[in-house]
């Protein structure tokens, strides 16, 4: 049966979030009197971003709730026992130099738009309804979504097969008839091929290495990846 819809990540997939981050990073730190705390700006984002994954990974596991792993990834970043109050405070400062930096990828837009005839589209993602419905909002592009599911709702975070089978069925469509896209080989390809999906793992960077998985280098490849063949047959890279 073909591929009748491509669900897709947002982060670092079709928003470049890794330049938002690292622009809003170097801002908000030269604000808040932190630029020399880390030497410089790549070590402070190395720190945030080793941060953010290990309350991520609370998160997901039901330790902790989204608000609260945002609490305390500052706390730990800037090493003090803040209160839920001033947490919440810090980052709220943050997320305007963040949000100021926000663009989507050259060539997000074009392939929304080439697909939209043949297919139907929609965002699963591992952040939060609001944050994410309000950023495609912002950048121009929600309408070319069915719908949007986030974690912090869902309850469930990618890879877990349930997060994907969450958006097969707001599409009510079965996992064989969806195609998911993202850039992290394990937590969106990988887990999109062992829920059932089509899993297209997106390399920007041509790391390579992962000969299991379908690989596009930018998305001006999908839609013919798409067309060629639905369920990709023994292809496993494109470019």
């Amino acid at each position: 049966m073909p591929i009748r819809a491509v669900v897709w990540d947002i982060d670092d997939t079709l928003f470049d979030y890794s330049s938002a981050d690292r622009a809003g990073l170097r801002e908000h730190l030269a604000a808040e009197g932190l630029a020399g705390r880390y030497g410089s700006v790549d070590h402070a984002l190395a720190r945030w971003r080793e941060i953010t994954d290990q309350h991520w990974a609370r998160f997901a596991a039901g330790e902790t709730d989204f608000q609260g792993q945002r609490r305390d990834r500052v706390r730990s970043f800037v090493g003090a026992e803040l209160s839920d109050a001033e947490a919440d405070g810090w980052f709220d400062r943050y997320i305007v130099h963040f949000e100021a930096a926000w663009t989507l990828f050259p060539d997000s837009v074009a392939v929304l738009d080439r697909l939209a005839p043949d297919y139907r589209q929609a965002v699963l993602s591992n952040s939060s309804l609001r944050n994410q419905d309000r950023k495609l909002r912002v950048l121009g592009v929600r309408d070319h979504f069915e719908a949007v599911l986030c974690a912090a709702e869902l309850g469930v975070s990618k890879p877990d097969a349930a997060a994907f089978h969450a958006a097969c069925d707001a599409l009510a469509l079965d996992p064989h008839e969806v195609a998911y896209v993202g850039n992290e080989p394990d937590i969106d390809a990988g887990g999109a091929v062992a829920a059932g999906l089509a899993g297209v793992w997106l390399d920007r960077d041509g790391l390579g290495g992962r000969p299991e998985l379908v690989r596009i280098t930018d998305l001006g490849q999908l839609p013919g990846l798409l067309r060629g063949d639905t369920r990709f047959g023994a292809m496993s890279a494109i470019g």
